[in-house]
């Protein structure tokens, strides 16, 4: 019980720290968002490489993994860099924003409502109420900050889909993490695990929502 509640603690210390610093760079923007990303970035290339490394998968398998998934990292931060040098905060709270509602509504719709499970033999615990439970948040909060912030160019229930895309950038790394047979991707975050744990669902959404905004179909009223 000791234990259970000392855990809980350091759960809690690690992510106000985490928030912390991740909100002061991307207030400031600029340098200091910048140097946040390549150095978020470049940690979880390394647990990305770490885990292939111990995945049970043919050689072809690995290299194909070894390639992308770097490529898939850096096609993510320069996609949150663009959202918020060229679009503003706003813009880029409405990206993390969305991931992060997408893991709330998971969380407790998942809770509450429990059910058949998602993918049982991949992450036990996830579960399709979860799933619709994690896209309606999404949908909420992608939608209201969209229509307060003056987001334009895609449609209000853009976070419904980011909500999936979230999940699914979960359960991907949860498959690398099980065919590795590794708990976590790191020991980076105390009470956390690695920071790949912590944004397997963000990388894919700001992929794909920065090569949005970089075609010109993501932009400000005003």
């Amino acid at each position: 019980m000791a234990a259970a509640k000392s855990d809980l603690w350091t759960r809690v210390g690690s992510a106000i720290v985490l928030f912390a610093i991740a909100g002061m760079a991307l207030w400031f923007g600029g340098i200091a968002f910048g140097l946040l990303l390549l150095v978020g970035g470049a940690l979880v290339v390394v647990e990305w490489l770490a885990l292939v490394r111990a995945m049970t998968l043919g050689g072809g398998a690995k290299t194909a993994l070894n390639i992308l998934g770097p490529l898939a990292i850096l096609g993510a931060i320069a996609g949150l860099w663009y959202i918020r040098d060229h679009l503003g905060m706003t813009a880029a709270l409405w990206v993390f924003g969305m991931v992060w509602a997408t893991d709330i509504g998971a969380y407790f719709a998942g809770r509450a409502f429990g059910g058949t499970r998602l993918a049982p033999r991949i992450s036990p615990s996830k579960t399709w109420s979860g799933l619709i439970g994690g896209m309606i948040a999404a949908l909420v909060v992608g939608s209201t900050v969209a229509d307060r912030g003056g987001i334009v160019g895609v449609p209000l229930w853009i976070g419904l889909v980011m909500g999936l895309i979230a999940q699914l950038g979960d359960l991907g790394e949860s498959w690398m993490k099980r065919r590795a047979g590794a708990k976590d991707s790191g020991k980076l975050i105390p009470g956390h695990g690695g920071l790949f744990d912590r944004v397997d669902g963000l990388l894919p959404v700001a992929l794909i929502l920065g090569a949005l905004a970089y075609a010109g179909q993501i932009a400000i009223r005003g």
